[in-house]
């Protein structure tokens, strides 16, 4: 056989395998550790670093990767840990003190307008900017973004930040999606 011939016919298989090799790759690949996008699923979002981590994304890495407890989170609760508990296959733990205490019911946080002397601080320890204004003006929380992580009110030199009850959504007065579209077409046709 000539060795032109057997060096294209060799590059050619390696070419060959070289793309399943990618195709298989592309299309089995995994993102990330699915285990932890579970965990994260059951964590519940306030970011407020109670846990000693910078939010419930680190905080489920960590127990994914058998780094800290399950038991570190006191927004999550009993609860909380339960689940962890289940889909880990781990004992349920009782809630550390050390990182809290579970709240009875769920708040939020309001700024004291009056008192507010735009200071900025509350802002700047917010991890889910909840709370908007500028420098030397006052602010105001956004109650639908509040996670109620309670950051904000030791950052406060005046504490004109106070802890409040979270609303009830108001769906009683959401217009049903029929009626909805409905008005949205003569809204239209005006």
């Amino acid at each position: 056989m000539h060795p032109i011939l057997s060096i294209t016919i060799i590059s050619i298989v390696a070419l060959t395998f070289g793309f399943i090799v990618m195709w298989v790759s592309n299309k089995f690949r995994v993102e990330g550790n699915p285990i932890v996008e579970e965990i994260n699923a059951i964590l519940p979002q306030t970011q407020c670093g109670q846990c000693d981590y910078p939010g419930c994304k680190p905080y489920a890495t960590a127990i994914a990767n058998g780094e800290a407890q399950i038991n570190q989170c006191p927004p999550g609760g009993e609860e909380g840990i339960k689940q962890l508990a289940e889909l880990l296959d781990l004992e349920v733990l009782e809630l550390n003190p050390d990182n809290g205490d579970e709240k009875d019911i769920d708040t939020v946080v309001e700024i004291v307008e009056i008192d507010c002397i735009g200071c900025t601080k509350c802002i700047q320890v917010c991890p889910v900017d909840a709370i908007v204004g500028a420098a030397k003006q006052m602010h105001t929380i956004i109650l639908d973004a509040c996670t109620g992580c309670d950051l904000c009110i030791p950052a406060c030199p005046v504490d004109c930040i106070i802890t409040i009850p979270a609303p009830v959504p108001n769906t009683i007065n959401r217009i049903e999606k029929p009626q909805l579209y409905s008005l949205i077409n003569r809204a239209q046709q005006l």
